[in-house]
């Protein structure tokens, strides 16, 4: 049972709000897991004081709806799913699998992405609308929640933590970063969102639990 719900999850004080990806495969660096159990994963994330939980259900990431729904039964926290929904049947599925949000992305969604954030509040699902730009803000308009994306989906390589520091003013509502934060460093973004999203920097990590401590409890 959840004992938050998204937003409050990420905006809880007197720490740096971080969200945990269960990432089992990048297209980059294959093989994340290495013979890990997801479900372990977020257990870590969980014990060193993650916000949330974020899980990829895209099977070219190695994801499942089987594994998002015991990640979401195993946890107090809040869980993400992130995959390129494109069918309204996907909200019907994160509901069911009891996931507190859904990712939207705007890129592919474009103008349905506004049906798309009011069906997931039907189904009692938070939608997370991710942007590139900041022209695609305008399909997030009925949303509470926005995700700068600062990789280019289209253009893995193309990765810029600068994009959130640009589009992240202009945003009035909850906002999180994610992709490319891999280092302390990359954590000067919480000056401009409420959140930060890792997942490839913590799945490759040979300590796991000291790499995600070090991002939740450092001080900026």
């Amino acid at each position: 049972m959840v004992e938050f719900g998204f937003i409050d999850s990420i905006k809880v004080n007197g720490k740096n709000s971080v969200i945990g990806e269960v990432k089992c495969r990048s297209p980059v660096h294959g093989d994340l897991l290495r013979g890990r159990d997801p479900l372990k994963i977020a257990e870590i994330y969980e014990k060193c004081g993650c916000s949330a939980i974020s899980y990829i259900t895209a099977k070219t990431f190695g994801g499942s709806i089987y594994a998002l729904k015991a990640i979401c039964k195993s946890t107090n926290l809040p869980v993400l799913r992130k995959d390129f929904v494109e069918n309204k049947d996907e909200v019907e599925k994160t509901c069911e699998a009891e996931a507190s949000a859904l990712l939207l992305i705007a890129r592919i969604l474009k103008e349905k992405t506004l049906e798309f954030v009011d069906l997931c509040f039907e189904h009692g699902v938070e939608p997370v609308v991710e942007v590139f730009s900041e022209e695609e803000l305008r399909f997030a308009e009925n949303a509470r929640v926005v995700l700068i994306n600062n990789r280019d989906i289209f253009n893995p390589n193309d990765v810029d933590v600068g994009r959130t520091m640009k589009i992240a003013p202009k945003i009035k509502k909850t906002k999180i970063s994610g992709s490319g934060l891999r280092k302390i460093e990359d954590l000067r973004v919480l000056r401009f969102v409420d959140a930060v999203l890792v997942g490839t920097a913590f799945m490759l990590a040979e300590d796991t639990e000291k790499i995600v401590r070090s991002f939740v409890e450092a001080r900026l």
